[in-house]
């Protein structure tokens, strides 16, 4: 299979991290008969020094060339950074709106993940981390109340301010359509995160969901309110397969997820459209603190990229590759200084990913 992949290196660390990716996606081809087509594009601080803006319009015809687009972290440090003495839109997170926007990015999904032998970094009650957890949290990203009509207003001294929550049903069912396929990959479970009870956004969008897991009798629906699903990640993180929820709420849930793994190293994400063009990327940032010191975790990229080989490319057996090759590596005792831990091997970015290469 031939596969065309345009690669965003980015600021900071992104550079090192997409490169170690890179080498094991290299590594996949080689053992399963692929052909990989790299193409690299310049966004965010890069494109800003190179031609003045966060991301061009040439960038953007690269990137929807492609099947997929994988990403390493753009943005540098916003106290020091010339950068962020720009209009904000111009700065390098202004290249990240635009391109999904221009890619018709609107399913987000953000993985949480306890490995057995990171258990001692979760936060959570050591009964609960031994159970671990696998999640799915997805997102839709291009509605509801972050881009609704919003106004602010002044009477008689008083201002009010006023944002609006709009989902319409097409946009909920595609976004639930993503959700069901990718349960359908997993554990054959979706939990609808809404607030239908207080809510008419939330009872459009628990009908609309409901509707189409007709579509998906192998896959079991739950609801959940959101208040409640917030208490159960930190309660019981493992009865979770796939979350599907809005916009904000989304958000929110996934970065408390994020933070039970006690790892955001380890995180990947995805961003889909209603094909199977996806632009994959870790949760965390630039970190230009630690750029070119060669001390980055690549992880979260590497499975970045088994994500895009699983669901742009459905290629499981690859992306199954790379997670069995991070837990080995996890397993023989490597580390990164981020995930470091006692009578482990220390090793940097490059020997990471050495190291998961060599595993394929």
């Amino acid at each position: 299979m031939e596969l065309k992949i345009t690669c965003i290196p980015g600021d900071g660390i992104g550079p090192e991290i997409v490169g170690e990716a890179r080498k094991v996606l290299d590594a996949v081809a080689a053992k399963y008969g692929h052909v990989i087509h790299y193409t690299d594009i310049l966004m965010g601080g890069a494109s800003i020094d190179a031609c003045g803006v966060p991301l061009t319009e040439e960038a953007i015809a690269t990137a929807k060339s492609a099947d997929a687009v994988l990403m390493g972290s753009i943005g540098g440090d916003t106290s020091t950074s010339p950068w962020y003495k720009l209009p904000p839109n111009l700065r390098p997170e202004a290249g990240l709106l635009a391109i999904r926007k221009a890619l018709n990015l609107f399913a987000n999904l953000r993985p949480a993940v306890l490995y057995d032998e990171l258990t001692g970094a979760c936060p959570l009650k050591e009964e609960i981390a031994a159970a671990g957890f696998d999640m799915m949290i997805m997102r839709e990203l291009t509605g509801g109340l972050y881009f609704g009509e919003r106004r602010t207003t002044e009477s008689d001294g008083v201002k009010t301010a006023v944002d609006t929550l709009v989902y319409n049903e097409n946009e909920i069912r595609r976004i639930a359509v993503k959700g069901f396929e990718i349960a359908r990959k997993r554990r054959g479970k979706v939990t609808s995160v809404d607030k239908a009870n207080v809510l008419d956004s939330s009872r459009l969008w628990r009908q609309v969901v409901e509707e189409v897991a007709g579509d998906y009798p192998e896959v079991t629906l739950e609801h959940m309110l959101v208040d409640n699903c917030a208490m159960q990640l930190v309660k019981d993180p493992a009865q979770f397969d796939v979350i599907l929820t809005e916009n904000m709420f989304g958000d929110i849930l996934s970065d408390e997820a994020s933070m039970v793994t006690g790892s955001i190293g380890m995180l990947a994400s995805a961003s889909l459209n209603d094909t199977k063009f996806g632009l994959y990327e870790p949760s965390h940032g630039s970190a230009p603190d630690i750029a070119g010191k060669d001390i980055a975790n690549p992880i979260a990229t590497v499975l970045s990229a088994a994500m895009m080989l699983r669901y742009s490319f459905d290629l499981d057996t690859e992306a199954d590759a790379i997670e069995q090759a991070v837990k080995q590596v996890l397993k023989e005792g490597y580390r990164t200084s981020d995930i470091m831990s006692e009578g482990c091997t220390p090793v940097g970015c490059r020997q990471m990913g050495d190291l998961l290469a060599e595993r394929i």
